[in-house]
């Protein structure tokens, strides 16, 4: 008798390459290629990155043209606010986010994880109106831990008001919400291949046209001067190839917000003391962040390996080691955020996983009860 094969659900981490990237991949690394080049070789280069930035674009709901190639979220976001004097975000932002610019403010965030509008308000009116135009509101589109979206277009509404550029840390809620860039009113928006499954090392920084950016890297003016560096073809082949991929099953994340429904109704049913974080507002169809005691996240995680499935700890990791959740904290839970586990579903996920991640779930907190 053969065991089942491993169960992933930490797709908010990294998802699986699809198979229609990784042959993208396969087949740019062909020839010798250099985007810049005038000859044939170069030109067929260009070609690909053209057609995977027209493909980003398309999932983006921009033009092609917005579209800047980077190494990834992380760059396209210290990208952006490099080009500001002073930030204002959340406490629950990506770190390269919240921890990359030397003058930064926080605007509250909600027990429910969305950000406190009013607070939002307060903190723009208060800033000079001769600051303003080098003062950048960054909100993320949807939490990595627990899945929630932030109202973008009421905030949008007040960043324009106080006359003040918005960014949007998009590489958890692209491709897996629909995403329509050009009648936002976001100046800049960050996304990410890894996250959709493409190949991780590349991304991308949406510009609206008539937005400043002025590039980190000083060398060749690619992307339009605005990131130099030779273009990394290969992954680039392979994030556009995933993003074709994605647009061509844009309902799976809502299917999947059922299943995780489902799967959410039997553990609090089995498990009355369970807490899951976010749950009354708007979150990313394939996010669960739940708090079920009495043993520590990180504990439960390694039961989970164990038993043969891949989920996270609420709280965020670097280097392999687990820190309590900055995004919890702000949000409230007290010691509950030490109990947080986060299933996060993917494109490759199946209504069985649930399921399946449901028995083991109960089984194992039963077990640690």
């Amino acid at each position: 008798m053969t065991s089942a094969p491993p169960l992933y659900l930490d797709n908010n981490a990294t998802a699986p390459l699809r198979a229609a990237a990784i042959a993208a991949m396969q087949d740019a690394m062909g020839p010798p290629a250099n985007p810049s080049s005038v000859h044939g070789f170069g030109r067929a280069a260009r070609l690909r990155v053209e057609d995977a930035r027209q493909a980003v674009a398309g999932l983006a709901g921009c033009s092609a043209s917005e579209v800047v190639f980077t190494s990834g979220g992380t760059e396209a976001n210290n990208l952006v606010l490099s080009q500001y004097a002073h930030i204002i975000t959340t406490p629950i932002e990506h770190d390269s986010v919240r921890a990359v610019h030397p003058h930064i403010s926080f605007v509250n965030v909600l027990a429910d994880g969305r950000v406190d509008c009013d607070d939002l308000k307060r903190q723009l009116d208060a800033v000079p109106v001769a600051a303003r135009r080098q003062t950048l509101l960054s909100i993320m589109a949807a939490n990595n831990e627990t899945g929630v979206l932030q109202p973008l277009d009421d905030i949008a509404e007040i960043a324009a008001r106080a006359e003040i550029t918005l960014h949007s840390d998009m590489v958890q809620a692209f491709g897996k919400t629909a995403m329509d860039f050009a009648g936002s009113g976001i100046g800049y928006a960050s996304l990410s291949a890894h996250k959709i499954g493409g190949p991780s090392g590349v991304g991308a920084l949406l510009v609206r046209p008539g937005f400043g950016l002025s590039s980190l890297l000083k060398g060749g003016g690619q992307e339009q001067g605005r990131r130099s560096g030779t273009e990394n073809l290969i992954g680039i082949a392979g994030f556009g190839a995933a993003a074709k991929a994605a647009s061509d099953d844009p309902d799976h994340y809502a299917r999947m917000a059922g299943w995780r429904d489902a799967f959410e109704t039997q553990i609090t049913c089995n498990l009355p003391a369970a807490q899951i974080f976010g749950q009354s507002v708007r979150r990313l169809g394939n996010t669960s962040c739940i708090a079920a005691g009495p043993k520590a996240a990180e504990t439960m995680v390694m039961a989970f390996d164990i038993a043969g499935v891949a989920v996270s700890a609420g709280a965020a990791c670097s280097s392999g080691k687990v820190q309590r959740s900055h995004v919890l904290d702000a949000m409230g839970v007290g010691d509950a955020a030490a109990h947080a586990i986060r299933v996060s579903g993917g494109w490759a996920t199946k209504q069985a996983d649930f399921e399946t991640l449901a028995d083991v779930f109960l089984r194992l907190y039963k077990q640690n009860a």
